[in-house]
């Protein structure tokens, strides 16, 4: 198969792809057409069916997997598929592996690094906490491999949440050394649990969407909340600390705009802020710059509230 990522302007599509998201609606003039998303491993492309009425268009919804005839068209900078045919594709005609976007690095490899981490954990109470999670639960350690760290944005692919928490993990350890005041197993573990609540907020793939516990209460929330009850079982936890970690998890999005209940009030809460800060930007960076279809500017981004340039680009 033709992978999303290879196509280019003025390509023609003919292949099997996953629908992840189908919407129908009405052009100015009254028309009504089908918006899509189709996805493989690479990524995703904007499509839209113009004619839904048309012979040449079966029945189809959002999860399904197509197959796909159109042309490859550039819209406002980003990459679009005008829709000529369709076809509903049944078990055995596709591998899903094909279809879900995973993390390029080994999820074995980055668990087994995560937990060399868990285990310098010196604390005992800390220990046993991550311990518990991460070591003793396998319906939760099969979630956290699987889940992506966001719906967009950033990390939204499998293996996404535990290549985050990684990443954020790492940059800790820096500044660990950089900056002996901060508490290390304290920082260490909050970097480890800080985004766990997205195993619960968002559904795993083909999905990754919002669910009805992530609407209402958000990872941050619902994270605090699967760390209070295991904490709860812990005999002789100390109190301050069961708080200062539940802070740190509270406060790692910094300000109360962007989400956060709190903002940070101790060293640790700040450092762990700084990481999630800086890996959560740099990752979106890297992906806009893998995804590209044009070298040099790549217009403005409302995220970065810039117009952006990837360095070297020609």
């Amino acid at each position: 198969m033709k992978y999303i990522k290879e196509y280019k302007d003025g390509d023609r599509m003919l292949g099997i792809y996953l629908c992840k998201h189908k919407v129908s609606a009405v052009t100015k003039n009254g028309k009504p057409y089908d918006s899509l998303i189709l996805q493989d491993k690479t990524g995703t492309v904007d499509a839209k069916v113009w004619d839904p009425n048309h012979a040449g268009i079966a029945e189809f919804d959002s999860l399904d997997y197509i197959e796909v005839h159109g042309d490859i068209t550039c819209f406002q900078g980003a990459l679009q598929v005008n829709v000529k045919r369709v076809r509903k594709c049944q078990e055995g005609e596709f591998d899903p592996a094909d279809y879900l976007p995973v993390s390029k690095y080994n999820i074995e490899d980055m668990y087994a690094e995560l937990l060399v981490y868990i285990d310098k954990v010196k604390n005992p109470f800390l220990n046993e906490l991550l311990q518990d999670f991460f070591v003793a639960d396998q319906d939760f350690i099969t979630l956290f491999k699987k889940s992506s760290a966001a719906k967009t944005v950033h990390h939204g692919f499998v293996g996404g949440l535990l290549q985050h928490t990684l990443s954020v993990v790492r940059l800790c350890e820096f500044y660990c050394q950089a900056y002996p005041k901060l508490n290390r197993d304290l920082l260490i573990s909050a970097a480890i649990c800080h985004d766990m609540g997205k195993v619960k907020e968002l559904s795993l793939f083909p999905q990754n969407d919002y669910t009805e516990e992530g609407q209402f209460l958000g990872h941050i929330v619902i994270g605090t909340e699967m760390v209070s009850e295991r904490i709860r079982k812990i005999p002789g936890f100390p109190v301050l600390l069961a708080s200062e970690l539940k802070h740190c998890i509270l406060a790692h999005h910094g300000e109360y705009e962007f989400g956060s209940p709190k903002k940070p009030a101790i060293m640790e809460a700040l450092a762990l802020n700084f990481a999630d800060n800086t890996d959560a930007k740099l990752e979106t960076f890297t992906e806009l710059l893998d995804n590209a279809t044009e070298t040099g500017w790549m217009g403005f981004n409302r995220l970065f509230d810039s117009n952006l340039r990837g360095t070297g680009m020609e």
